[in-house]
């Protein structure tokens, strides 16, 4: 970690204050987990997603293209046809956010008690 004490890696500069920056998107985590069966149109995942907007999953995912995790393919055609998959570095992100949603299994009703402030 190039010297960097183990409590320094969220730093205002550090790579991996960055990195979670990216995901940390309301959508970002949601939009590659609809994406690791692999690639889908923007119809499809707006409809396996639910409660995203077509201007907030377009958004969301150009966010994720400029940032390497999501690739966008144009077929052309007419109507056209653009389907987005996972990156190689996106599907490294699969087994954290596996793990992310095995917590939130676990502890889902907690933080919804704690919430209800109780």
């Amino acid at each position: 970690m190039d010297g960097l004490d183990p409590g320094d890696v969220f730093l205002a500069d550090c790579p991996a204050r960055l990195a979670v920056e990216v995901i940390a998107d309301k959508w970002a985590v949601v939009v590659l987990w609809g994406l690791n069966e692999g690639p889908r149109r923007h119809s499809e995942l707006i409809a396996l997603i639910g409660g995203i907007s077509k201007k907030v999953l377009t958004q969301t995912l150009r966010r994720l293209q400029a940032n390497g995790l999501v690739d966008r393919r144009d077929f052309g055609g007419v109507p056209p046809r653009v389907e987005y998959g996972l990156t190689d570095l996106g599907r490294t992100l699969m087994g954290p956010i596996r793990m992310l949603t095995m917590w939130a299994e676990e502890n889902g009703e907690a933080v919804l008690a704690a919430q209800e402030g109780g």
